[in-house]
């Protein structure tokens, strides 16, 4: 069966958190049917959202729609925290489904579609951490011992007033420092962190003013691991080549700290 336009990765996400017009929505079912692993793939993304949907629900009380559910507006310090308890949640759900998205999304596509905001993050961040983190002597362009001067830049060039280093000593890392970098094509921040056998990761923050979902989402690719998501308009990466266990340890401390 012929389609008018390809089916981009963008399209699947879409089709499976349930963003997409009735036209949009048949021409990626027509190729569901034409390609059973996508079908496959298609199923295991669902399956995810309803666990999702269903950890979220002890937060809800009139069921809300599913993005209300993972990112409806705090309006009370009081309801700020069932909606922290919710997304956490929702990081550990992803880890235990196993990184679907990141996993099966090689095997799905041929050819590289043109990428949303939330899909360029996975694949900027690894690059980002990939040149970086083996660099000896120029990792970053400010250093931890500059951190109040590096937010305050930082925070100024994505229009971030409140931006703020995260503390991960807690975790055993360290701030190395940061750097201004390019996000989907707009000014990007790179934190680095090391531990005490000198492991690192990076936290890359980006800003996406066309976006007013939420999600979390997780990618592997060659050992390195990556744990991503979207609060409103910023964008978050957790990166490293470090166990799952420890990465959604360091994501869940970053959650935390930084604005929402």
């Amino acid at each position: 069966m012929s389609e008018s336009r390809p089916v981009s990765e963008a399209d699947l996400h879409a089709y499976a958190d349930g963003f997409l017009d009735e036209a949009d929505r048949k021409r990626v079912e027509d190729h569901l049917t034409d390609n059973p692993e996508a079908a496959r793939v298609m199923a295991d993304w669902q399956a995810q959202n309803e666990g999702l949907k269903n950890a979220f629900a002890p937060y809800s009380v009139s069921r809300p729609s599913d993005v209300e559910l993972i990112a409806g507006p705090s309006t009370t310090a009081k309801s700020a925290m069932p909606r922290r308890l919710a997304m956490a949640a929702a990081a550990a759900l992803i880890f235990m489904l196993g990184g679907l998205t990141g996993h099966f999304a090689p095997m799905v596509f041929d050819k590289a579609p043109a990428l949303t905001a939330m899909d360029a993050l996975p694949h900027e961040a690894r690059n980002a951490y990939l040149i970086y983190a083996s660099e000896v002597r120029h990792p970053v362009e400010v250093f931890a011992d500059q951190e109040a001067h590096l937010a305050k830049w930082l925070g100024k060039r994505l229009d971030i007033t409140d931006l703020k280093v995260p503390n991960l000593q807690s975790v055993g890392f360290k701030l190395v420092g940061g750097r201004l970098l390019p996000v989907a094509d707009k000014p990007g921040a790179m934190f680095m962190f090391e531990n005490d056998v000198g492991r690192r990761v990076t936290v890359l923050v980006g800003r996406n003013g066309e976006n007013r979902t939420t999600s979390f989402r997780f990618a592997s690719t060659g050992g390195v691991e990556t744990f991503y998501w979207i609060d409103g308009d910023l964008g978050y990466a957790v990166t490293g080549d470090i166990p799952r266990t420890l990465l959604q340890q360091i994501a869940e401390e970053c959650y935390r700290q930084f604005p929402t």
